[in-house]
């Protein structure tokens, strides 16, 4: 594919997160970074923690968690 010979029109981009009401909700889970494991998603950060915990007491080795947190973001053109 070849490079356009001329810009028509220049827009601005925009990434936000989004905020409506009826938007997916932000999401927590763990995921143990020894053996790759993680819990289910959950709107709660309870859940996601209790299962660290449990799965850290039956994998005395597995110490190391990392936060997956998923976040419905939208890009816009601005006016």
């Amino acid at each position: 594919m070849s490079d356009p010979d001329a810009i028509i029109e220049h827009k601005t981009w925009t990434l936000q997160p989004v905020r409506e009401p009826d938007s997916q909700p932000v999401t927590h889970a763990m995921r143990c970074v020894v053996c790759g494991e993680q819990s289910d998603d959950s709107a709660e950060w309870s859940a996601p923690q209790t299962w660290a915990l449990g799965h850290a007491s039956r994998n005395p080795m597995h110490l190391t968690f990392s936060e997956v947190i998923t976040r419905p973001w939208k890009a816009w053109m601005r006016p």
